[in-house]
This record gives C-alpha cells, sequence and structure tokens, in this order.
C-alpha cells in the first residue's frame, strides 16, 4: 500500500487550488447570494480537463482513475462546495451514464462536448413522490414506433436548466418492477421538454438545482441507453461511483471548514493566549483532523476497487456515508470554533455549514446507505 500522492495527483491537487484562487474564490459569496450556476467556470473547467476526468483521452477526456477523481473533486469543493457539487454530478451521473452503458455511436456523439465542458449535464432519477422509492416512478416512456412518448416530471436536477444533455430514468414497465425502467438521453430544445422553476436552497445555491417535465416528449429509441428494463439497474451501477463523488465533495467541505477553524484558532486570543491553547478547542480539532483522516483512507480504498473493476457497492456506501456526516460534524464545529463571527457572513464556516447539510441526503440518504451496508453485509 502506498499513501503518498502520486505525481499525477500532486499535479492536478496543485492546478486546481491555483485555479480555484484565481476564478472562484473571489465570486464565492456573490454566486451564493444571487443563486448563480457560472457558466463560464464549467467552460473553463472544460478546457483543463476537469469535466472528463474519468474519460479515455480518445473521447476528448483526460483518462483519469478515481483517485484523481476524489482529487479534483476535494479541491474545488474546499474552496467552493457548490461548483464541487456541480463538477462531480457533470462528471459521474451524466457523463458517467452514457461511457458505462451509451454504444459507441452513442459515445461518440455525446462524450467529447461533455468532457470538454462545451456541453453541461444533468441526470435524473428522483421526482417529487419518488425520493429514495425510485422504482415507484410516475414518468412513463411508451414505444411508438421508432419513438417513445415520455410524460411525467423529474426533481432536484442538478443542471436541469442549463444542462445541454439529461440522462432520464423513465418507467417503460410496471411500477415497481425493478426492470420496468429504462434510460434515455434527453437534449436541450426537444419538444415536449422543458425545465421548473429553480430550487431556493439552504446550500449549495451556485449549483442549479430545478425541476424537468416531459409533456408527450418524442424521444428517438437511438436516444435509449442499454437495453429497455436496464435502467434502474443502470442507475444503480452509476450511483456506486456518485457515492465517491459525494464522498469527495464531503472530504473537501470538511478539510476546508477544518482549516478556516485551525487558522482561527491561532489568530483568535482570549484570556492572554491563543484559543488553540485550551483544551476545549484543541480536543475538537483532534476530533476533526482524526475524522478527516479516517474519511479520506476510506474513500480512496472504494477508489482503489472501483478502478480495478471489484465490487465496491458496501465501500462506496460506507465512504459516502461516513464522509458526509463527518462533513456536517466538522463544519458545526467549526463555527463553534469561531463563536459569533462563525455565525457571520464574513467567515467561510458559515458556507460550508450550510452546504454541508445536503451531503448526507443527496445521491442516497445516510439511511439508504446504511441499508445498502446492513444489506450487504448480512449475506457473508
Amino acid at each position: 500500500m502506498n499513501f503518498d500522492y502520486s505525481e499525477t495527483q500532486s499535479m492536478i491537487a496543485q492546478s486546481i487550488k491555483d485555479f480555484a484562487e484565481k476564478n472562484i474564490r473571489p465570486y464565492i459569496m456573490e454566486w451564493d447570494e444571487a443563486q448563480t450556476f457560472p457558466i463560464p467556470l464549467f467552460k473553463k473547467l472544460g478546457e483543463m480537463g476537469f469535466m472528463g476526468v474519468l474519460v479515455p483521452e480518445e473521447l476528448g477526456g483526460s483518462g483519469l482513475g478515481y483517485h484523481e477523481y476524489i482529487t479534483v473533486i476535494e479541491e474545488i469543493s474546499k474552496v467552493d462546495p457548490s461548483v464541487g457539487l456541480s463538477v462531480a454530478a457533470h462528471n459521474s451521473l451524466c457523463t458517467n451514464h452514457i461511457l458505462a452503458f451509451g454504444n459507441d455511436e452513442q459515445k461518440k456523439k455525446w462524450i467529447p462536448k461533455l468532457a470538454t465542458g462545451e456541453h453541461i449535464g444533468a441526470w435524473g432519477l428522483t421526482e417529487h413522490g419518488t425520493g429514495s422509492d425510485a422504482g415507484g416512478m410516475n414518468t412513463t416512456a411508451v414505444k411508438d414506433g421508432d419513438y417513445w412518448i415520455v410524460n411525467g416530471s423529474k426533481n432536484f436536477i442538478t443542471h436541469g436548466i442549463s444542462g445541454d444533455i439529461a440522462v432520464v430514468i423513465v418507467r417503460t414497465g410496471e411500477k415497481g418492477d425493478s426492470r420496468g425502467m429504462t434510460a434515455f438521453v434527453f437534449e436541450k430544445g426537444m419538444q415536449g421538454f422543458t425545465s421548473g422553476k429553480k430550487a431556493n436552497k439552504l446550500g449549495m445555491r451556485a449549483s442549479e438545482t430545478a425541476e424537468l417535465f416531459f409533456d408527450d416528449c418524442r424521444i428517438p429509441d437511438a436516444n435509449r441507453l442499454g437495453e429497455v428494463g436496464e435502467g434502474f439497474v443502470q442507475s444503480m451501477k452509476i450511483l456506486d461511483g456518485g457515492r465517491i463523488s459525494i464522498g469527495a465533495l464531503s472530504l473537501g467541505i470538511a478539510k476546508g471548514a477544518y482549516e478556516a477553524a485551525l487558522k482561527y484558532s491561532k489568530e483568535r486570543h482570549q484570556f492572554g493566549k491563543p484559543i488553540c491553547e485550551f483544551q476545549g478547542i484543541s480536543f475538537k480539532l483532534a476530533d476533526m483532523a482524526t475524522e478527516i483522516e479516517a474519511s479520506e483512507l476510506l474513500l480512496h480504498k472504494a477508489a482503489f476497487l472501483k478502478n480495478n473493476n471489484r465490487n465496491m457497492t458496501t465501500l462506496g456506501a460506507m465512504s459516502k456515508m461516513y464522509s458526509s456526516e463527518v462533513c456536517v460534524r466538522v463544519a458545526n464545529e467549526a463555527v463553534q470554533i469561531h463563536g459569533g463571527y462563525g455565525y457571520t457572513k464574513d467567515y467561510p464556516v458559515e458556507k460550508f455549514y450550510r452546504d454541508s447539510k445536503l451531503c448526507t441526503i443527496g445521491e442516497g440518504t445516510t439511511e439508504i446507505q446504511k441499508l445498502v451496508i446492513s444489506r450487504n453485509i448480512l449475506k457473508d
């Protein structure tokens, strides 16, 4: 086992740090307050190869693995988790779904533009009445010759308004049947395919979240990913990798909040000395640092399994669950260490605190992760 960053990881980390300091940090609160989704920023990230981290070079991507991918998401999220979330959703959900289950023609058609950031990707599974219960979805597709007629809606879709391409899972069979769902690629401008209002959120406010609507939308069968009825199974496999994404996002938030708290604790003086010298504060920092270290190790073990095409469903769920819960605890303690200043928007921990909560909900709640883990360990 080698716990050192590879040369590639080190270069990526430094590249992202430099990019974020120049292109993200000056605008964090402006984007947050206005809920601005900064599309030009993602075009720049695409030019640097960060919108196609896992995509092979022959399809316009960077051709990297999951260890490097964690580094990308983590480093962005240490500065602005909203941007980290959008990069993660684009890479691991939309792009990766087409990459994993599309045929050669579909990959050549859509992947290069996604990998370079020319197109922004969305992914739709969740509906208003079906969060964790994806099998109960109401959005349907009915075959009509070489087309499908789609009706229904999706909710909480990252890039639901600005996305150029959306991989959407719809019901083509009976409700509740895990083999009754199919994945399709929808393109912006298709008749009957529209977006709803942007969600007004607690955190991650610069990452666009919106509804998708399908009103007698005609989509060609050529846009179907894989076989009819495979959509749910495909989604579960995609979410395995997606859990690494949210874990990396969580890790970045935790590190960002911890580093801000550590810095503040050394600068803030009370009773004649820095507050970090008080046991109450130093013990908080010790707990934070330990949990972050454990989170990072768990994530990279899941990445190792993913890179080697080994079953990582359990480790993926563990890393997502643990990392997301850690980032909430760390962000909470970072606010506490800052005291009253931590409750103001003048310091970064207030935003880390708001952003952190999404990580325990998105791409499978903590409770769902425990369900996945417990089912798998009880099989052994």
